[in-house]
Parts: structure tokens; sequence; C-alpha cells
């Protein structure tokens, strides 16, 4: 489980493919590992990864094919948001995040509005009924909160310090996101469909 508050911005050192399955080694952007061991979960751009191997200033992860096709961003020399696992006594400063990606959206426009940064995503329409104003969801492993949701597009407000910490600076018009969207709206779809009675034999 995961805050979607990024705590470094690694890169993809190396990737080697095995089949239709990778190993990646990723530079940990000054990440602390002294507190992680083998086999603990670190997300990266939003993908929640095994750690198979530790060095300090970098770890490796094997990534599956179906993690390969359902996700975006893992390409040689990419940088990565990276975040540790959250522990029971960590503060809660973003929301609740799986790691498990629901999908990937497409970038509309990323502009400037004043001293932030306008972004506009297209989500695949079977994630848009989970996405609301107001609410949360996380872009490339960030916690985020929607400002306008209309039909399967949605946009957010980047202020200045999300810009600097995150990757999300370097998006642009038809750059590839994964997103997630708030678990707590899939939980309720779910109840919604044992609590109307349209919905049982």
């Amino acid at each position: 489980m995961f805050t979607g508050i990024i705590q470094a911005i690694g890169r993809i050192h190396e990737y080697e493919a095995h089949g239709a399955d990778a190993r990646m080694t990723i530079h940990g952007g000054g990440l602390d590992f002294t507190d992680v061991g083998l086999g603990d979960s670190i997300a990266v751009n939003g993908v929640c990864l095994t750690a198979m191997a530790l060095a300090p200033d970098s770890f490796s992860v094997d990534v599956s094919a179906e993690t390969l096709r359902v996700t975006a961003g893992f390409m040689p020399g990419a940088e990565v948001n990276l975040e540790k696992a959250l522990r029971l006594a960590d503060r809660l400063g973003g929301h609740l995040v799986s790691g498990h990606v629901d999908g990937v959206g497409t970038v509309h426009r990323f502009a400037p509005a004043g001293e932030s940064h306008l972004l506009e995503i297209d989500t695949p329409a079977e994630l848009a009924r989970y996405i609301i104003r107001k609410g949360s969801i996380t872009v490339n492993g960030v916690s985020l909160t929607v400002n306008t949701v209309a039909g399967t597009r949605f946009a957010l407000n980047l202020i200045p310090h999300t810009l600097e910490m995150t990757t999300l600076k370097h998006l642009q018009a038809g750059s590839r996101v994964n997103l997630e969207v708030d678990m707590i709206a899939r939980y309720v779809e779910r109840m919604m469909q044992f609590t109307n009675p349209a919905d049982k034999d």
C-alpha cells in the first residue's frame, strides 16, 4: 500500500528483456534503501513492484509481460516516480494507493495556468465512472485531486512543488500515463451490486 506522495525521481538504468518479461535496474535518485529488504514493494510510476536485488543506490525488479502490457513508461533511460511502501505509523499525506494500475490514459493538454499547470487527461471509457470532481486519482504514482470531469476527460491542477518533485513536468500532449482510480469508488460500486434489488435473483 502507498500514499501517492513521491519520495524520489529514479531512472531506469538497465532494461533486460526475458522473452515477454523484463528485468529492470533502477537508480534510486537518492532514495534511502536502508529500511528496504528483498521482497519489499516499491511503487515505480505507480506500479507496485518487488525488489529482487538491492544496492546502496539502486534496486532491481522483475516485470511480467502482463504488467508491461497494461502500463506505460518503462523504457531504458526513462525517469520514474518512486515511493516505498507505506508503514502503519506513516502520515497519509495523499490517499490510499494500491499500486495496481487500472488503465493507461493519454494527455490531451498540459499547459501553464498562472503559476501552476493545467493537465487534461483522456481516460479509458471503463474507468470514467470512477472519476469525480474533487475526488482522488493517481497519475504515474502521484496522488492528485480532480478539478473537473467531462465525459472521459478530466482535468487537474499541478502546483510548482508537484512538478519539481515528480516526473509529471515532462508530460506533453500525447504522453501515456498510468492511472489508478480511488479504490473506495470500486468498493462502493461492488457493494451497490448487492444492495440494488434489481441485481438480485
